[in-house]
């Protein structure tokens, strides 16, 4: 935003705060009321980052972000409701602390089962997961360069960690009972965010596509119920938010000396912006998933763990990886390669001190976690293994008192 906004700067600061102040809420919140308050209140900020800071379609993108998103929420807001006083009715007490919900053994059959669609519905738009995914191109192309960056890095990954922290706990029969379907429609939001991304003019949009095809990834470890699963999906949320985060911090940074975000545009910028072209690289072999960056990890776990649960969808999967190489080489090549055919991209400018104190800690942690994923993984795998056997054990007992 150090150029880009131009026009309301103190306020479009004010704006991302409360933005960060409502996604911090909703990533530490243990009470399920709170949780959703923190939900909604994030809507508010990012519509008017959208809406006021954004692309000429910036209005018709903020709108339909918040009708999506608010679809979902008012039905898990009826679903929480209903647990409230499911709990209260069976202990006589009445709590939204999501602690004391995650031991209560939610009614068995249509009650639980409604209550998780209710609350995946508000998820999967959020990740996005297809087919509730077409609000995320628009608002990603609209958004300004911070918006965005804030949107892929850490907003999506409210949906994702919804599903962990609140789906699989607290309805886990219904949670095994649907993962075939998640794990579908995962597979298909792999493919079809790959293919779409293929034939994108525009950086940004190809950029926006990825995302669908990545956290379908995430969404497809989450649903194997495994540990090497759960674990490469937990390590792609991260992996997605440095990756995508970075891709758009620098077609951002191209955008800003050139006013056009079309790969047609560009073309032979490695002599004229070296630095920028080996940042991009690094950046754009990432995301593709490249041995020794962050990317290959998480997803050499995630197929590692769908591979045991569902070996076609495991299959299937790793073509989207194909893909991943063919849409982003690809678009690597025409940028950055290649001879130039407008006389603008010869004034282009390399990477600033200030941009470089921005790119530069990003790289570090993507090259940090392909050479050394250890380090992120050991602390998540003690609690994957603790949810698995919460899961299956709550989900045993609904079995029982089903009978």
């Amino acid at each position: 935003a150090w150029h880009a906004i131009e026009a309301r700067l103190k306020e479009f600061v004010v704006t991302m705060l409360l933005l960060e102040t409502g996604m911090i809420g909703v990533f530490v919140s243990l009470d399920l009321f709170l949780f959703y308050v923190f939900w909604e209140a994030m809507l508010i900020p990012m519509y008017l980052i959208i809406g006021v800071w954004g692309g000429p379609q910036r209005v018709y993108a903020a709108v339909k972000f918040v009708l999506y998103t608010l679809t979902g929420s008012l039905l898990m807001l009826i679903a929480i409701l209903a647990l409230y006083f499911q709990y209260g009715a069976a202990t006589g007490t009445y709590t939204f602390d999501l602690p004391v919900l995650s031991r209560f053994v939610v009614a068995p059959g249509l009650p639980q089962t409604l209550m998780f669609l209710a609350f995946a519905l508000s998820f999967a738009i959020k990740v996005p997961l297809f087919p509730f995914h077409t609000w995320l191109p628009d608002a990603h192309v609209e958004a300004p360069t911070a918006g965005s960056v804030i949107l892929a890095g850490v907003l999506l990954k409210m949906g994702t960690y919804g599903f962990l922290r609140f789906c699989l706990p607290l309805f886990p029969a219904a949670s095994i009972a649907f993962a075939p379907w998640m794990v579908a429609l995962s597979v298909v939001g792999i493919l079809y965010g790959a293919w779409v991304s293929t034939v994108q003019p525009d950086l940004k949009k190809l950029v926006a596509y990825s995302s669908v095809s990545h956290l379908g990834f995430v969404m497809l470890g989450i649903f194997t119920f495994t540990v090497q699963g759960l674990v490469g999906g937990i390590l792609q949320m991260v992996n997605h938010g440095l990756s995508t985060g970075a891709l758009f911090l620098l077609v951002g940074m191209l955008y800003e000396r050139r006013h056009t975000r079309l790969i047609a545009d560009f073309g032979g910028l490695w002599p004229i912006v070296p630095a920028f072209s080996v940042l991009f690289l690094i950046v754009s072999l990432s995301s593709l998933g490249l041995p020794g960056l962050n990317g290959f990890v998480g997803e050499f776990l995630i197929l590692l763990g769908a591979f045991q649960t569902s070996r076609p969808a495991a299959a299937l999967a790793t073509a989207g990886i194909i893909f991943a190489a063919v849409y982003m080489l690809w678009m690597y090549q025409r940028v950055i390669f290649g001879t130039i055919t407008d006389p603008e991209n010869r004034r282009l400018r390399d990477l600033s001190p200030r941009e470089w104190a921005v790119v530069l800690p990003v790289v570090i942690l993507i090259v940090w976690i392909g050479v050394y994923p250890v380090a992120f993984t050991a602390k998540t795998e003690v609690t994957v293994e603790a949810l698995i056997q919460q899961v299956e054990s709550k989900a045993g007992a609904v079995r029982l008192g089903a009978r």
